[in-house]
């Protein structure tokens, strides 16, 4: 049952290979988590996941996705973290955290709310990208990103990573995935640019490459960083497997240890074939043509599909979103169905 057997990062050991993927909540108040935080990542810890990565935390005010996402730009913002990281580390897991610039996607409302375009007036702003092209008609125009505001960027994810540290987080992760800033930058579909950060792959995969870079510089040595990539625009034209390839060989060479293997949200009229492990494909290429460790998502939910995931070197763990939102305890189901048994809290022992 390779799922789960204790696999080291570093000098980080993770008691098995579950991870909880990061899942924006849309609860914070002005960025700063709260009591539903707790409970929402501390019943995943409890639940028996190695790792239980906390949502996209920006890194600048108007980074966040939504005016209810969660922030890393204030050192207030770090310190509400605290309690939560220490209730998850209590229970066996490792905290992580998702470091995060919506770019264009930003000020728009909770998906509950309508998900689109918030007004300046009711706590929206300008979001920014790397070209003035919006998500789609109902989103709002980005404004593009100077030099020097894309310089100050970067120095924002290092700040972050630096509060994230103090609050005693062990992974961070540099978000690049799912149409948000650092992806807007490498697909040809989002970056109409002519100076150094537009045009080849080079200059397009520049910035999450500097951002990556920096948040590793700035985390200690011992501990991991990750960067989730969506692998494909799953459109003509668009960003693809072979370009994440070469993106994965540069994250490597500038000391990130493992790509959290995603795809789409670039454009809103992408294609996309969801079914059962569709994303695995990628994790695996990426894997075996970089030499990165990789994580999959993507309607994985099955503990036998889960265990083979790893049995079969498809990647080297599994992230789990929506399975676990439904079921916190998904791991102890797990490992129940693969004829193992994992440590719990006392408190739940005689359930199991």
């Amino acid at each position: 049952m390779r799922l789960f057997e204790s696999w080291r990062l570093r000098e980080l050991e993770f008691k098995n290979r579950v991870a909880v993927s990061p899942m924006c909540q849309y609860s914070a108040k002005d960025g700063h988590v709260g009591h539903w935080h707790l409970v929402h990542l501390g019943s995943r810890a409890v639940g028996g996941a190695a790792l239980v990565m906390a949502e996209a935390t920006g890194v600048q005010a108007i980074g966040r996705i939504s005016p209810e996402d969660t922030g890393i730009y204030l050192d207030s913002h770090g310190d509400v973290w605290k309690p939560i990281v220490e209730f998850v580390q209590s229970q066996g897991a490792i905290a992580g955290i998702q470091l995060a610039h919506a770019g264009r996607k930003g000020s728009t409302a909770a998906p509950w709310k309508g998900g689109k375009a918030v007004a300046l007036a009711d706590g929206g702003w300008v979001p920014v990208g790397p070209s003035a092209v919006p998500f789609a008609p109902d989103y709002p125009m980005p404004r593009e990103l100077s030099i020097a505001e894309i310089d100050q960027i970067v120095a924002d994810f290092v700040k972050a990573a630096q509060r994230a540290l103090r609050a005693g987080f062990q992974v961070a992760e540099v978000h690049a995935a799912h149409g948000y800033l650092l992806h807007e930058f490498y697909s040809p579909l989002c970056n109409f640019r002519k100076d150094e950060y537009g045009g080849s792959l080079e200059n397009r995969i520049r910035l999450a490459v500097r951002v990556a870079e920096a948040v590793r510089e700035a985390w200690p040595a011992k501990w991991p960083v990750f960067v989730r990539i969506s692998a494909t625009d799953w459109k003509e034209g668009g960003w693809d497997l072979a370009q994440s390839i070469e993106l994965c060989r540069k994250l490597k060479s500038v000391g990130v240890d493992l790509v959290d293997v995603s795809s789409g949200g670039a454009v809103a009229d992408a294609r996309i074939p969801v079914a059962p492990g569709y994303q695995l494909k990628f994790a695996e290429a990426i894997r075996r043509e970089s030499g990165i460790a990789t994580g999959s998502v993507g309607m994985i939910t099955d503990a036998i599909q889960a265990d083979s995931v790893v049995v079969s070197e498809q990647a080297d763990m599994v992230f789990l979103a929506r399975e676990m939102l439904r079921d916190p305890y998904w791991p102890r189901r797990a490992a129940q169905e693969l004829g193992t048994k994992i440590k719990g809290p006392v408190q739940y022992e005689r359930a199991w």
